[in-house]
């Protein structure tokens, strides 16, 4: 039994492979526009930080029910909450890019605003300084 195996071309860099068919083509998905601008654009870092901070704060508030001094209950808030922020932060760019690779997209979209922005910089100062 011949399955027929259409010929593979390269897939675009907003395509990705989404299953395997049995004759072993790829079915290519296009990722919505909204996806590369939800990871990318203007207010990413706002959106991922809120994404991961509102489901930890009914945790927080249930801390701060635990019978005790005032001082214990806002220790262990605090105990939870400071290395959470930190290793969301500092983790950021790593998730983001993971993110970009789960659907398929390249990596170095993350950094295009802040070449842009380098690049207005650059032109800004080599036409302030150098005539």
């Amino acid at each position: 039994m011949n399955h027929y195996v259409p010929e593979r071309k390269s897939i675009p860099s907003h395509l990705r492979p989404a299953c395997e068919i049995p004759g072993g083509a790829n079915v290519a998905r296009r990722v919505p526009p909204w996806v590369i601008e939800d990871i990318t654009g203007p207010g990413a870092s706002r959106r991922y930080a809120t994404r991961y901070i509102v489901p930890l704060l009914p945790i927080l508030a249930g801390l701060l029910l635990i019978p005790g001094p005032w001082i214990i209950r806002i220790s262990m808030v605090l105990l939870l909450f400071l290395p959470f922020v930190y290793f969301l932060l500092a983790l950021k760019k790593i998730y983001l890019r993971h993110r970009l690779v789960s659907h398929g997209l390249n990596p170095s979209l993350l950094d295009v605003h802040q070449q842009k922005k380098m690049d207005e910089e650059k032109q800004a100062y080599e036409s302030r300084y150098r005539p």
